[in-house]
């Protein structure tokens, strides 16, 4: 369990779960093993603090982090139905908190707009 309580917490969380599977499962094992022995960073803690994930990760894999962390965003936007493109002087966290920003518009959109329709249905005729 990620330990923000968010929904963006959660799908964060199950991004970078399977965005850690382009190493295989036991390389997955092996990223978490080290995050929590060599930088006291639990697994369910990752979604909470991304900033200490991907620096940490990046101590870890060096250059090739990125490929990772491409790997967890394409998930994460996939997860919330957003379109991932590759942008210039974009790191990891200003994907995620793209990410965050968008779904959280979308959402108050979905929220306004559907308050609206229920206001309009229940006018009296």
């Amino acid at each position: 369990m990620p330990e923000t309580g968010s929904e963006f917490g959660q799908v964060l969380f199950e991004a970078v779960d399977e965005g850690l599977l382009v190493l295989g499962e036991s390389g997955r094992n092996a990223v978490y093993f080290h995050l929590q022995n060599l930088y006291s960073l639990k697994r369910e803690d990752i979604s909470g603090k991304p900033e200490a994930f991907v620096e940490n990760l990046r101590k870890i894999f060096g250059m090739g982090a990125e490929i990772i962390e491409k790997a967890i965003l394409r998930s994460l936007y996939c997860k919330l139905g957003l379109t991932y493109e590759e942008k210039k002087n974009h790191d990891f966290i200003m994907y995620v908190n793209d990410a965050k920003n968008t779904a959280e518009q979308e959402r108050r959109q979905e929220i306004t707009v559907d308050f609206s329709i229920r206001q309009t249905v229940d006018e009296p005729i």
